[in-house]
């Protein structure tokens, strides 16, 4: 029978065409819907928490029909802790949490690494720069901005995006590909918070990613330690900048950032129907154990 999963907002109210599970994911028996007609039968309610905080409880599904006994409501959240308003007072409400971290119910990272059955060769795509960063929401309070304005004294790196230049035609992966290093750097710092811009503004692009997130042991658990550069690994921005400049002039040792290339694909998740047809996924393996989420703030927050 299959699994219909309700959207009860779409995420940041745009309609998008929703997919076809089976034909997309290779997820069979699924039926995404966004007609909230159809709630009794949902055996999923999707929630996304942006949403949630500008519509208020008040705009959850009131109690006609009342909440079917074995549907799951899900809180779904991409943003992290330090951007996700109104935390407070969601607790005992939903069954299931699906997020980026990886004890969710529902984990559904920003990108993942997978092992083809046949690996296909990797090429690195000609280098003319040096470092990249990409940033649309420029705030001088984050650390990223902090950092960036220390390492910029050291060595020269372009910005694009909001107080940059224009990306070229194809956008971020096609400039980037261009540069040796990406500055991959997070908007705020937690557990788990590994975004777009490790696995589609680095990696897609072939460049090696210099990281400002988690700690190092914290990216480890995702992707292999010889793949990127951890802020955290230099004293300072100056002997980051100073290392940067060494990789640039000695190839072979710039080129073992890429030996995990022999073996692993990346795969860059696509919101937001994959994460849709996860939901339906995770209900059909789970059977009927109806668990409650206590205290969602303390346990997202943490």
């Amino acid at each position: 029978e299959a699994v219909t999963v309700l959207l009860w907002w779409e995420p940041f109210g745009r309609l998008r065409r929703l997919a076809d599970c089976r034909r997309h994911y290779n997820i069979s028996g699924c039926r995404l819907s966004a007609d909230r007609s159809r709630f009794a039968e949902a055996q999923a309610v999707l929630f996304h928490h942006r949403d949630l905080a500008r519509h208020g409880l008040g705009g959850l599904p009131r109690g006609s029909p009342p909440r079917p006994p074995r549907q799951r409501w899900v809180w779904m959240n991409f943003e992290s802790p330090s951007h996700s308003p109104g935390l407070r007072g969601l607790s005992g409400l939903f069954n299931w949490t699906m997020s980026y971290r990886r004890d969710s119910d529902v984990f559904v990272p920003y990108g993942y690494l997978y092992a083809p059955p046949a690996p296909r060769p990797f090429v690195l795509p000609r280098k003319t720069r040096l470092v990249a960063w990409v940033i649309s929401n420029w705030n001088e309070e984050h650390a990223r901005v902090r950092y960036y304005r220390q390492l910029k004294e050291h060595l020269p790196i372009d910005v694009y995006g909001a107080r940059g230049l224009a990306l070229a035609e194809g956008g971020v992966v096609e400039t980037v590909s261009a540069y040796k290093f990406y500055l991959a750097f997070e908007n705020s710092q937690h557990t788990d918070y590994i975004t777009e811009k490790l696995w589609r503004n680095a990696f897609s692009a072939s460049a090696v990613p210099v990281v400002l997130g988690p700690r190092r042991a914290n990216y480890e658990r995702f992707i292999p330690p010889d793949s990127f550069i951890h802020v955290d690994d230099f004293p300072s921005p100056r002997l980051l900048a100073t290392y940067l400049k060494f990789l640039d002039k000695n190839k072979p040792n710039y080129r073992r950032y890429f030996a995990w290339r022999k073996k692993y694909e990346v795969h860059v998740t696509s919101f937001w129907n994959e994460h849709f047809c996860k939901v339906c996924e995770a209900v059909r393996a789970a059977g009927n154990q109806i668990k409650i989420v206590q205290n969602l703030a303390a346990w997202f927050e943490s």
